[in-house]
């Protein structure tokens, strides 16, 4: 097993990846909509 710290490092970069993903996913729904009714 990894040492207490490293999983506290693991968990806290896990988790920014988790927000990031969940925060930027309707950005760039957006955008590309956008994009796409340009377009047309």
């Amino acid at each position: 097993m990894a040492p207490a710290n490293d999983m506290k490092a693991a968990n806290a970069t896990y988790e920014g990846f988790i927000n990031m993903i969940k925060y930027s996913t309707p950005v760039i729904i957006a955008i590309v909509a956008f994009v796409i009714l340009i377009i047309q």
